[in-house]
């Protein structure tokens, strides 16, 4: 196909929609599209020196009468006079919040100039429908946001479905489920685990009892409920040791480590901060775990599963659509601290049940979540845009 010309805008945090939209910004400039890739800052997974590939940090004017920034206002005339210049074809915004609106902005701006409109495509995340979209004020900004973009997708069916419920969109409304991807060279079991090991000196990693080692990576919100796998490891050793890898930091992550210490597991819980390089972490673990109240897709789940992991996650939002409950992890209530150790100990006392759940697991990601197809979609569904304007 004849390369496009598109424009990304996203978060630059480890959170799943910049990891998701830097991922896609760099495979597509992979296969010789020119990419812009708009962030406040170098996303998480861009990568620097690619070619095809270029960053356009967006810098938020904060001056009187303007104390509190602008980036969206910002945002909006960067990608107005990128695409201007550059005569981008495709804006894909991650987020509705505020990339979609200033997408829909940006195109204003270049029409009135005389220029060509790209189209816009707004990929919705999670939070952006089930937070913001709940806020009374917001959510009129959303909905329009969405209504008045060329092409919506989510990364699940359970997303879609709540998206259309939240911002009350029409049933003509059109929204691709595009699923989120991994890259399974990345991601992939390792047969060297001694680099989480070395991080608890003071336990003995030889012989039969050797610890279990469990492993969670967010960016530590409350809805992510980090508190409840530290509950869930103080069941656990209770019966067998283990121990807790805790990935990323956010605004709770404080509150964990107060739990940690009030429960006497200082030894068996350490906190790595956030890592932007995470396959030669998830391959160690013998289990994930994702107590979230709520997910959208579960991107951290996924990579743990390309990893040989098998996941123990909360029932909730898309996580059925990505951990195949029995086969390749297990699926637990939310807000069960119990039920997750359950699950944990069902799976540590059965070794050979644990490492055929993991082999399944790999096989699983890699055949329903590789980024060949993911990426074929997208640019089907550019061309289709493109197509439709000509």
């Amino acid at each position: 196909m004849k390369p496009l010309s598109i424009g990304i805008a996203c978060f630059p945090t480890v959170g799943g929609s910049g990891v998701v939209a830097s991922q896609l910004g760099a495979k597509l400039a992979g296969r010789g599209h020119t990419v812009h890739v708009f962030s406040s800052g170098v996303p998480a997974r861009l990568g620097h020196g690619r070619e095809h590939c270029h960053l356009h940090r967006v810098d938020p004017v904060v001056r009187p009468p303007m104390e509190h920034g602008a980036y969206a206002l910002t945002l909006a005339g960067a990608l107005a006079e990128v695409t201007l210049r550059e005569r981008l074809d495709i804006l894909h915004v991650h987020y509705a919040i505020p990339h979609a609106a200033s997408a829909l902005l940006a195109r204003q701006i270049v029409e009135a100039r005389g220029g060509r409109p790209p189209r816009v495509v707004t990929t919705l995340h999670g939070t952006d429908v089930t937070s913001l979209g709940g806020d009374h004020a917001l959510r009129s900004v959303t909905r329009h946001a969405t209504l008045q973009s060329d092409l919506v997708t989510t990364p699940s069916q359970w997303l879609r479905r709540a998206a259309v419920d939240t911002l009350q969109l029409p049933a003509a409304c059109r929204i691709e489920v595009v699923p989120n991807f991994v890259d399974p060279e990345e991601f992939r079991p390792s047969p060297d685990r001694s680099g989480l090991h070395r991080l608890f000196p003071r336990l003995e990693w030889n012989g039969p009892a050797r610890p279990a080692v469990l492993l969670h990576a967010s960016n530590f919100r409350a809805l992510k409920r980090v508190g409840d796998a530290v509950v869930a490891l103080s069941e656990v050793i209770r019966e067998r040791p283990a121990v807790l890898v805790l990935v990323g930091d956010g605004p709770e992550r404080e509150g964990v480590e107060k739990l940690a210490g009030a429960l006497g597991l200082g030894p068996h819980v350490t906190f790595l901060g956030e890592q932007l390089h995470l396959g030669g972490l998830f391959g160690q673990a013998d289990l994930f775990v994702l107590p979230s109240e709520q997910e959208s897709f579960g991107l951290a789940a996924l990579e743990a599963l390309a990893s040989g992991v098998p996941v123990i996650a909360s029932d909730v939002g898309g996580l059925p659509e990505v951990v195949r409950d029995g086969e390749t992890g297990r699926l637990v209530p939310p807000h069960d601290p119990r039920a997750l150790a359950a699950a944990v100990l069902e799976l540590l006392r059965d070794e050979p049940r644990r490492a055929a759940m993991g082999r399944a697991a790999r096989d699983d990601a890699t055949a329903r979540f590789r980024p060949e197809p993911v990426l074929d979609r997208f640019e089907a569904l550019y061309l289709e845009l493109l197509e439709r304007r000509s």
